[in-house]
């Protein structure tokens, strides 16, 4: 995204960050810095993406400025060691916790000597040892004019703590409220770790791509075979692999072949034939052959390598709708602070409550509001969308095609490469003299192309299942055809024009179905007579026609754009059904064809090539097949890795679910706050029961966002 040596791109994993007013006090305090020119922080990724010009900021400057506003930057494998380190605070906190409640709520005051002292000796130490983080947190926010959930949690069990000791110390009373401290802070750290322990499974999709990378990888050195660290493989080294091995990188086998395993990169369970010449991609298993493959790309440059840096990228760019719950929550802090205090004026000076029945009411707003399920809402259901689309080989570039998606009126198909599998097949043989069999025409023209790498060469080749001919005094004519000796006969191979030329007499009329279907059609002759004819052309993929009928039925206009001529548009056109076709157009006419269809509602345009990339960038969402050129990979929004038109369908699906959930996070985040503050302003809320609704809320948000797995499944399932 940013190309310029001058501009720098960095993730930072942060420990600390609780709720959504985190998020904007992060984000606010790095932007200030001169040489920041952006800063954007995810609660549900733990981490903050900045984009800064090093000659103006340095990483350490950075890092200063995040931890001096209370938050810690990690390495990436220390997220298990946070969960550990809530878990152990969890326990210290509940065996002082446990015996603070029982003692206060289930014991009659006065039950034996000194009993309110030793609750206050207890609650003390969960006051300032477990809760030290929300105070520490709160000095740094403050001084920063902000404020955060743990400013929330700082005023409410500050208000109910002290208030406690003026009770005990100065009343003499024995009515006391360090229950209501101790179980509040209890209750947020038990919050913080079941949130910390569902958030985990939703970056299960980075963790396991990440397992799928072999540690070491044997590669041959002068004949002989080396185990080094996958690490260390060069561009050009021979890389052995043995039956049961990860692939550790991508390239070409050069020798032997196998079934490869390569369902974690496309999401296809059913391991792909592999043979010499074609590709592997890192992180595949091989089943149970023996081959050797070339080196081709490495490090960061491999396909899974690249899926990793891609996911955790697009969970850290905000689509538009978090942008706003961003905004919300910069003010949601303070005016919960504010509406705390005026209920507690309101109860004590103008409704005559108690001291305490006011306070606790504050209290419970300030704890009721606390917005960490506002934080997680749309992070969390991002995180879990796209990790469910990982998995089944459909990459999100730009997560804010997510609300586009789900309003998609028009998708412009490419013909070749898109809804065509983009290669030459043999489509027919056929036998024009009782001497030669099927089998036969295709080993003898296999045989003549045997030497050639044009594509058309390449597909007879690939259809003849037997061992070729040795071929005499061989000749090519690039453009026309071929001749050769077999077994001391004379043939010839080409097109219409290269028989003609030889001087073989034919019946143009057995072609003519064949120019009608757009098909290329090769002659075999020997020096007399066509013997056979064999026709090629681009098939249309397996699932090009369901995808499109699916498509139909979601009220989406499908439109079919190429540079083929109008007959050969028509016939693609009329085999998957689509009924508008432009058809003889070069690249710059695709982007007028966009930008026309815009006007009428959001468009999307999915192809492969270079002559592509113009209009998948010019379109609202630009589809783009793997097996396509880097460059409309780089300009896509959306890249499917098993190159289907259904992954097309499944991603509109999919895009809606995830919407809907974050709406539905956000309704419900929304919703604990909408309904708990007014009920705990009219005293009919506990601080306790305000304290685990709000613990409640962010760990509801989250497994809902999980739900989504199951959603996924589903959908899968019935196509």
């Amino acid at each position: 995204m940013y190309e310029n040596n001058n501009i720098v791109k960095k993730e930072f994993k942060i420990k600390g960050m609780h709720c959504a007013s985190c998020v904007t006090v992060i984000e606010k305090s790095l932007k200030k810095n001169k040489g920041v020119i952006e800063a954007i922080a995810n609660l549900a990724n733990e981490n903050t993406v900045v984009v800064y010009e090093p000659n103006l900021i340095d990483e350490k400057k950075i890092i200063n400025t995040i931890e001096r506003m209370g938050y810690k930057v990690i390495k990436d494998n220390a997220q298990k060691d946070e969960i550990k380190e809530i878990k152990s605070k969890l326990i210290i906190s509940l065996i002082f916790t446990i015996p603070v409640f029982i003692l206060s709520m289930l014991i009659k005051p006065d039950a034996f000597p000194y009993q309110p002292y030793i609750i206050f000796i207890l609650a003390t130490f969960v006051q300032f040892f477990i809760g030290f983080e929300f105070y520490k947190n709160t000095f740094y926010s403050l001084r920063d004019f902000s404020a955060n959930m743990d400013t929330l949690v700082a005023l409410g069990t500050s208000s109910a703590y002290f208030y406690s000791i003026y009770l005990l110390f100065w009343q003499h009373s024995h009515h006391l409220y360090f229950e209501t401290s101790s179980v509040l802070i209890t209750v947020v750290i038990l919050g913080r770790y079941l949130e910390k322990k569902s958030m985990k499974k939703t970056n299960d999709a980075i963790k396991k791509l990440i397992t799928f990378l072999p540690k070491k990888a044997i590669i041959l050195k002068d004949n002989q075979e080396i185990e080094i660290s996958f690490e260390d493989i060069k561009l050009g080294d021979i890389v052995v692999v043995k039956p049961g091995e990860k692939i550790p990188v991508d390239g070409i086998i050069t020798e032997g072949n196998s079934f490869v395993d390569e369902s974690v990169i496309k999401g296809e369970s059913i391991p792909v034939e592999k043979k010499q010449g074609d590709r592997v991609i890192s992180g595949s298993i091989n089943q149970n052959g023996y081959f050797k493959f070339k080196a081709e790309k490495v490090g960061k440059d491999t396909v899974l390598q690249r899926i990793i840096k891609l996911i955790n990228e697009v969970q850290s760019i905000k689509p538009p709708i978090q942008k706003l719950v961003d905004t919300v929550s910069a003010y949601f802090v303070p005016s919960v602070i504010l509406i705390a205090l005026l209920t507690f004026i309101i109860r004590f000076y103008f409704l005559q409550n108690t001291l305490s029945t006011s306070l606790m009411s504050a209290v419970s707003i300030l704890v009721i509001a606390c917005p960490c399920a506002l934080g997680l809402a749309t992070p969390v259901a991002i995180m879990a969308g796209t990790g469910i689309a990982a998995r089944n080989g459909i990459l999100f570039k730009n997560p804010e095609v997510l609300e586009i998606l789900s309003k998609i009126k028009n998708i412009i198909f490419d013909k070749t490469g898109t809804i065509t599998y983009g290669k030459p097949e043999v489509i027919d043989i056929i036998s024009l003299s009782s001497e030669f069999s099927l089998k036969e025409i295709i080993k003898i023209s296999a045989s003549l192309e045997s030497g050639s790498e044009h594509p058309l060469a390449k597909a007879i080749i690939n259809k003849n299942k037997e061992d070729i001919y040795n071929i005499d005094s061989f000749k090519s004519y690039p453009g026309y055809g071929v001749e050769g000796m077999v077994n001391g006969k004379k043939y010839f191979l080409g097109n219409i024009k290269f028989i003609k030329d030889k001087n073989i007499n034919f019946l143009e009329s057995k072609l003519t179905g064949y120019y009608y279907k757009g098909l290329t059609t090769i002659l075999l002759t020997d020096e007399n007579r066509v013997i056979g004819i064999i026709t090629l052309g681009d098939k249309i993929r397996d699932d090009s026609k369901d995808a499109i009928d699916l498509l139909k039925k979601e009220k989406i206009n499908i439109y079919l754009a190429t540079g083929d001529n109008k007959e050969a548009a028509e016939i693609i056109a009329k085999e998957t059904g689509i009924k508008n076709i432009y058809a003889d157009i070069l690249p710059d006419e695709k982007v007028n064809i966009v930008n026309e269809l815009k006007k009428g509602g959001l468009t999307a345009f999915a192809g492969d090539g270079i002559n592509d990339a113009p209009a998948i960038a010019a379109a609202d969402v630009g589809f783009v097949m793997a097996s396509g050129t880097d460059i409309a990979i780089e300009i896509g929004d959306i890249i499917l890795m098993k190159n289907s038109l259904m992954d097309i369908y499944k991603t509109i699906k999919l895009s809606k679910k995830i919407l809907i959930k974050i709406k539905q996070n956000l309704f419900w985040a929304f919703f604990y706050n909408i309904i708990g503050m007014p009920v705990a302003a009219l005293g009919l809320l506990n601080p306790m029961v305000a304290g685990t609704a709000m613990a409640l809320s962010s760990v509801s948000v989250v497994l809902n966002a999980l739900l989504l797995n199951k959603e996924s499944k589903k959908l899968t399932n019935s196509i």
